[in-house]
C-alpha cells in the first residue's frame, strides 16, 4: 500500500483481502457490493452523458467475473433511466461466474440486448468497460483483447469499471492491449497502479465510490471514516 496525501492506495492483493473481509467477516453479500458498484458506475455514466441518459445509446462490455457483474448492474440502472443499452459479452454464458451469471439472467429478463464479442459498437455514445477486474495480470487474452481493441478504435468515450481492462492494478503497467478510458470509477479504495505516471492516459478522470465497505476495515487501514462523509462519489483527479 502507498499513501498519497490523505488517500491510501492498495495493491490488488490488499484490495482482495479487504473484499474478502467484507464478505466473510462482516457478512456483506457479494451481490450487495456488486449492486453498489454498478449503481455508482451508472451515476458516473450519467455524469459523462451530461446528466441526461434518456434515449442515449450505451454499450456495456462485460467479462465473466465480478467486474462484469458490476457492468451488468450498471446496464440495468441505465436501462431503467431510459438509455438504449446493449451488452457485449466477451465470452460464453457458460463461462460466467456465479454472481455475474445471476446478474446476466436479470438483464436478459429485462429485455436488454446481449450480443457476442463480435458485435459492432457503432452508434454508441458511451462504452462501459467491465471486462477485467483488479485481479487481472498480464496482457489480456482473446476474445477480451479483441473487444478492447475495438473499443479503443471506436473513439467513443469509455468509462472503466474499477480499473481499465488490461492495466495492472498494482504496478500500473499497461498490457497489450489496455482500455484507454476517459474516466474510471474505482471502488472501496484506489489502487497503487493509478500512481504510476504510465497509467494516467488509461485511467482518465478518477472517481472513488463508496460501495458499503465496513468502517472497521477502513479503521484497520488508518483511513478516516469521513472519506465519504460529503458524497458517496469522490473525484480524485
Amino acid at each position: 500500500m502507498k499513501r498519497e496525501g490523505s488517500l491510501l492506495y492498495l495493491t490488488a492483493e490488499e484490495m482482495a483481502d479487504a473484499d474478502k473481509k467484507a464478505i466473510e467477516v462482516y457478512g456483506i453479500d457479494v451481490l450487495a457490493l456488486m449492486e453498489n458498484a454498478g449503481a455508482a458506475t451508472a451515476q458516473i455514466a450519467r455524469k459523462m452523458l451530461g446528466g441526461e441518459v434518456e434515449g442515449r445509446s450505451v454499450c456495456c462490455l462485460v467479462g465473466r467475473g465480478n467486474n462484469g457483474g458490476d457492468g451488468l448492474v450498471a446496464a440495468r440502472h441505465l436501462h431503467n433511466w431510459g438509455a438504449d443499452v446493449r451488452v457485449v459479452l466477451a465470452g460464453g454464458r457458460a463461462d460466467l461466474r456465479d454472481a455475474a451469471a445471476r446478474q446476466m439472467a436479470t438483464v436478459e429478463r429485462m429485455g436488454i440486448a446481449v450480443l457476442d464479442a463480435g458485435a459492432k459498437l457503432g452508434g454508441a455514445v458511451l462504452l462501459v468497460d467491465a471486462l477485467l477486474g483488479y485481479g487481472s495480470r498480464g496482457s489480456p487474452r482473446e476474445p477480451v483483447a479483441a473487444v478492447i481493441r475495438k473499443a479503443n478504435d471506436s473513439r467513443v468515450s469509455i468509462l472503466a469499471v474499477d480499473i481499465p481492462s488490461g492495466l495492472d492494478a498494482t504496478t500500473g503497467e499497461p498490457g497489450d492491449p489496455a482500455i484507454a478510458a476517459k474516466a474510471t470509477v474505482t471502488f472501496g479504495l484506489p489502487k497503487t497502479g493509478f500512481l504510476n505516471p504510465k497509467a494516467r492516459p488509461y485511467v482518465g478522470e478518477l472517481y472513488l465510490a463508496d460501495i458499503s465497505m465496513p468502517g472497521r476495515i477502513y479503521d484497520t487501514l488508518s483511513v478516516g471514516r469521513g472519506l465519504f462523509g460529503a458524497n458517496t462519489l469522490v473525484r480524485i483527479w
